[in-house]
């Protein structure tokens, strides 16, 4: 497992091509991430992370988005559907961190049980009243509070379950009005605001294993580069939220970017990401990436292993009892929405 490429990939279809199968075992990229393309039976998605791993030659971290509501990759009756998680808070009230780890848990353990084992969640922003709809009702809470106290909830079900959360979007994305995946926010906060609110929202989880950037402009600080690719944003990340744990880009395909993926991706390394996240399962943009970027910095390499040493052994978890558990929880104490 040493000796990883800075690159978490995806790949085309339901099964790795041979043309896959060679790049990845040259490539030895730090782990994969799994869309609906990818996604047709229990069967299949086992027999695919198996590819996927035995490809590099190691028990690689296989990541989805499992949040729930519109970004859930695998939807009934693979898995169980949920409601977004801002309308979950919204249902449970004060039973919401209940509710919430019950719900992770769930999750993490209908993941493990496929092979996947990273979900990229918990989505750390602080909700606005005017975040763009793509994002707002994926996030957890209107305040510094509640996604603190929320988030832990979630990222904590995730790690007591055996399955690695990726929090997001760092530092944050609740002032973003437009789609990233489409185009290039912009935020004309002030630092104070930002220092108190969205920044101030991840520092409690400056802890944990992973992270992912945001493709956003903050004016205020770097006018000129979006944060994936912005050393001033990146040291935000590192030296005022105080994270050190492995931070990936948000996938680097997304039109928010400007250049070639690969220039992007060479640009988020020496801003100071630790790893490029692309998506689309595109061969040629991968090697691309790849050619772009290389090999980990040794400092990236030493917070990849440690993300690795929290993956624990996967506790014997009853889907059936948790979902029992969690239905009941909704008959005793839910609002309706």
């Amino acid at each position: 497992m040493s000796g990883f490429s800075a690159a978490i990939f995806g790949c085309e279809g339901l099964r790795l091509s041979a043309a896959e199968r060679a790049f990845f075992a040259r490539a030895n990229p730090f782990g994969f991430i799994l869309f609906t393309r990818n996604l047709e039976s229990r069967d299949q998605i086992r027999a695919l992370c198996s590819d996927l791993r035995d490809s590099v030659g190691w028990h690689a971290p296989i990541f989805i988005d499992q949040e729930g509501g519109r970004v859930q990759r695998m939807r009934a009756p693979l898995v169980r559907d949920w409601l977004p998680p801002l309308d979950e808070v919204a249902r449970f009230g004060t039973h919401a961190a209940q509710a919430l780890r019950l719900r992770y848990q769930i999750i993490s353990a209908e993941l493990l049980d496929l092979g996947i084992d990273g979900n990229c969640s918990p989505a750390l922003d602080v909700a606005r009243p005017d975040t763009h709809p793509v994002l707002r009702n994926r996030l957890l809470g209107d305040s510094v509070d509640q996604v603190t106290r929320l988030g832990r909830a979630v990222a904590q079900a995730h790690l007591d379950s055996g399955v690695l959360p990726v929090i997001k979007h760092m530092p944050g994305h609740g002032l973003g009005t437009l789609d990233s995946h489409l185009e290039l926010p912009r935020v004309s906060a002030p630092r104070d605001t930002l220092d108190a609110v969205d920044f101030a929202g991840f520092a409690p989880f400056a802890d944990l294993p992973l992270g992912m950037t945001c493709h956003l402009v903050f004016e205020a600080i770097d006018p000129d580069r979006p944060s994936t690719i912005s050393p001033k944003m990146i040291g935000i990340i590192r030296d005022q939220i105080g994270f050190d744990g492995f931070l990936m880009t948000d996938d680097i395909s997304m039109e928010a970017l400007s250049g070639t993926v690969a220039q992007r991706g060479a640009a988020a390394l020496q801003a100071g990401c630790d790893c490029v996240l692309h998506c689309n399962g595109d061969l040629s943009e991968m090697q691309a990436i790849f050619d772009a970027t290389g090999a980990m910095s040794p400092a990236a390499q030493t917070r990849a292993e440690r993300a690795l040493a929290a993956r624990k052994p996967a506790p014997d978890l009853d889907i059936s009892a948790l979902a029992a558990e969690f239905d009941a929880l909704v008959q005793t104490h839910a609002r309706h929405v």
